[in-house]
């Protein structure tokens, strides 16, 4: 690859699977559900109001593109997108990302109680940080809310990012392995 992304100071390369030259996706860590993946600026700035013009309509966009893919590629009929903007909001990791969720109408484990994701989502990124810097085992892909779940190995997630990236153009995900 010619190139190095990092949330924040953690280098996440591996784990893209979409880029355009202001904003990237990679799968997530320690997913809620399956499909979790995050939307990140390729500038680490903490909030939204930090990136500039071109910054923030690419990564609006990617959200709308890579939501759209997401949405088919896991059977979703809708996305829960979330933004923790600053850490009185709930970011952990000091560079503004998106999360994006496929949401399903019937058998998602939300659907029942639909705000129940929020709680979910806020734990989940509280331990973000000391998971990044986890090293990881190899362990089979357990996808759940519980935070006691363990993050995925690398592997799993390269994976995973290899997959999605054949639902996208190649020139939209240029620079990517």
């Amino acid at each position: 690859m010619s190139f190095t992304l990092l949330f924040s100071t953690f280098e996440v390369s591996r784990q893209a699977f979409y880029c355009t030259s202001f904003s990237y996706a990679i799968v997530n860590l320690k997913p809620i559900v399956p499909g979790h993946v995050l939307v990140i600026p390729t500038r680490p700035v903490p909030r939204l109001a930090d990136l500039n013009a071109s910054e923030l309509t690419s990564v609006m966009h990617s959200v709308q593109r890579v939501g759209a893919v997401i949405e088919r590629a896991y059977g979703a009929d809708a996305l829960t997108v979330a933004c923790q903007d600053g850490k009185a909001a709930g970011q952990s990791v000091p560079h503004v990302h998106f999360h994006l969720l496929p949401r399903k109408a019937i058998g998602d484990r939300f659907s029942a109680n639909n705000d129940t994701i929020y709680p979910a989502l806020e734990a989940s990124e509280s331990s973000l940080v000391s998971n990044l810097e986890k090293p990881r085992i190899h362990r089979t892909l357990e996808v759940d809310a519980d935070e006691n779940r363990p993050p995925r190995t690398l592997e799993d997630m390269e994976k995973e990012a290899r997959w999605l990236r054949t639902l996208f153009k190649s020139d939209e995900i240029a620079g990517l392995p």
